[in-house]
């Protein structure tokens, strides 16, 4: 029996049903809180404006994990830091002049990507979360240390960092060429949610964390200066795919609707909802898009 009309029936049938699906728009975050909060809110966001359904793909993983699923399509969209594109997705060497370099590392990616892989930077949310090297408190009353540049000179450290930093171009290496910062010993790498229970453990007594950790806000820990300005700009913004804009519209808008509003000390108070408070994420992202319309 000739089972080939059959077969091309099926496949026929199985593109048509395919076909028939209701467009959707998949957003996709790393794998931390804040990622994993900020994907939260643009997809409620997408839901409340545009009103079409979203599917969740958080807590993909690290950059490149994110990176290569917005590139291959099984993610439309990512929040993402412009210095983290930079450096660990571009391969490029970040200026070192400090926080007046962060439009120009903004247009630098923003063109890039766009070439590269019709990937589109949208407005930045606000905030720029930088690497943040942190000590207990005590130890930075105790040893009168503000700036990296002090805890260079004090003596070696043992340091936490988490498993991308000790690889990134803009990371540890970096960090202890610019400052001649010594370690004792291999710093321990570990998840990001376990830095600051290894400090105040003291299990580490200096950790490379973020700048808008919520623990950051309402532990006793100090965060060092970075006075020779290593850290390049980490503007946080949406980067789609320029198609998925293109097919939806008002979704680069109820996006955009977001720019400006989310600064430092907002995002560190969300952060701390779900790290100190534990609070579930979809509740913390409804109840601040809730506060953006009173």
């Amino acid at each position: 029996m000739d089972r080939t009309p059959l077969r091309a029936a099926l496949t026929l049938a199985l593109s048509l049903t395919a076909c028939r699906q209701p467009p959707h728009i998949v957003v996709g975050s790393k794998n931390f809180t804040e990622q994993v909060l900020l994907g939260e809110i643009v997809a409620q966001q997408i839901e409340r404006r545009v009103h079409v359904p979203v599917q969740h793909k958080l807590n993909l993983g690290g950059t490149l994990l994110a990176h290569e699923a917005l590139v291959k399509g099984d993610v439309d969209l990512y929040p993402e830091y412009t210095g983290t594109a930079l450096t660990a997705v571009l391969k490029q060497t970040p200026p070192r002049g400090g926080a007046d370099d962060a439009a120009a590392v903004s247009e630098r990616v923003g063109a890039e990507y766009l070439r590269r892989w019709r990937l589109v930077w949208l407005k930045p949310l606000g905030f720029n979360d930088t690497f943040a090297m942190i000590v207990r408190g005590e130890t930075a009353r105790s040893q009168h240390l503000a700036t990296l540049s002090d805890a260079a000179r004090a003596h070696a450290w043992n340091m936490g960092v988490g498993y991308e930093f000790r690889e990134r171009p803009d990371g540890l290496e970096g960090l202890q060429r610019t400052y001649g910062l010594r370690t004792d010993g291999d710093p321990l790498s570990m998840d990001l949610g376990l830095l600051y229970a290894a400090l105040g453990s003291r299990k580490v007594d200096l950790i490379a964390a973020n700048s808008t950790d919520g623990l950051a806000s309402a532990m006793d820990v100090t965060i060092l200066a970075d006075d020779r300005h290593y850290f390049p700009p980490y503007q946080c913004a949406v980067v789609a795919r320029e198609q998925t804009l293109a097919n939806f519209s008002g979704l680069r808008e109820a996006i955009e609707a977001l720019s400006g509003r989310i600064d430092d000390a907002v995002m560190r108070r969300l952060n701390y909802q779900v790290d100190g408070l534990h609070r579930p994420v979809p509740q913390v992202a409804a109840e601040f898009l809730d506060s953006l319309r009173q």
